[in-house]
């Protein structure tokens, strides 16, 4: 094991025993879709996504590091606004978090009622960094950034480390890929250190919609690659435009990521059809990015473990996937 990945490993693992009074240990679903396929099922995680495993991780880091900052800032189109109130409303800290004019108002509601204040006027995908720089300057709050942080990569990976033990305490052969969905890079950089900490054999495939496909052109070009837009695709949580710097120092540079593949609006809308109807999971399209690669045979290997990140859909959304499969 190089030294990049045995020390972020033991990161990880320290990342877990902080977060562990303030997550859930999510179960390890088996399914009869195919017998070695294993679901993390983070939809069942507090908050209904994975996001809280990075913003726990973070939040606490920084109070055990000090001095206490004033408050914590994010931008968000939902599941890490969520994660981030809840992790600064449990430590006592103000939250204030930019959400786009756009976002899921379901998503919206939940973090308001987390405590966090929410700004979204006049806020956009394209303007959201730049008026996130303007609001840190003015509040002199700290930023938590969604993927391009070591404590929420290191926190991200949790999910991975106990899909692994969990399968190992099981007695179950070893897991032949996991595969996560990726949009900044932050869960997928996480797993990556897990799995190959755990086993070299072990293939790490990320899962991008083909028309937010950034994660897949910069594991070809070998360095980040920028969409020109937002792209429009069901699976909103992984709307970024480029992976984060850090995220691609795991996933490339140090050839953590085995793999980009990437599904069509099709294949997602039909995955999240599966997960609503016959495996009863209430996944929101991004969640079910795995199970689609997985129903499209993109993911090479019988013993599958897939990461489903969340179930915060739109409802709206679900209901005409379900009455037009």
């Amino acid at each position: 094991m190089s030294r990049f990945l045995d020390e972020h490993a033991a990161a990880v693992r320290a990342a877990a025993e902080r977060i562990r009074p303030n997550v859930r240990h999510t179960p390890s679903l088996r399914t009869d879709l195919t017998p070695g396929l294993r679901l993390k099922a983070e939809c069942f995680q507090i908050t209904g996504s994975f996001k809280p495993r990075g913003a726990f991780n973070a939040v606490l880091s920084l109070i055990e590091r000090g001095p206490r900052p004033n408050g914590v800032i994010a931008v968000s189109s939902g599941n890490h606004a969520q994660a981030v109130a809840l992790a600064a409303r449990t430590v006592g800290l103000p939250a204030l978090i930019l959400i786009p004019e756009d976002a899921n108002p379901a998503k919206v509601a939940a973090t308001r009622a987390l405590g966090a204040e929410v700004i979204q006027k006049g806020i956009t995908f394209a303007n959201r960094e730049q008026r996130l720089h303007e609001v840190m300057a003015e509040r002199q709050l700290t930023l938590v950034h969604p993927f391009d942080d070591w404590d929420v990569i290191h926190g991200q990976g949790t999910a991975a480390l106990e899909l692994l033990q969990d399968n190992f305490l099981e007695g179950e052969p070893g897991l032949e890929v996991i595969a996560t969905p990726v949009g900044g890079g932050g869960l997928l950089s996480g797993t990556a250190i897990s799995a190959k900490s755990h086993s070299a054999s072990i293939r790490v495939v990320g899962v991008e919609p083909a028309s937010a496909d950034d994660a897949y052109r910069s594991w070809k070009a070998g360095s980040i690659q920028t969409l020109e837009q937002a792209p429009a695709t069901l699976a909103d949580g992984v709307r970024t435009t480029a992976i984060g710097r850090r995220n691609f120092e795991v996933m490339f540079e140090q050839g953590l990521v085995d793999e980009i593949v990437t599904v069509t609006e099709d294949e997602i809308a039909a995955a999240v059809a599966l997960a609503w109807t016959r495996l009863h999971l209430a996944l929101e399209p991004t969640g079910a990015l795995p199970l689609a690669a997985h129903m499209a045979e993109k993911l090479r290997g019988d013993r599958a473990g897939l990461i489903l990140t969340g179930g915060n859909a739109n409802l709206e959304t679900v209901a005409k996937l379900l009455n037009h499969p």
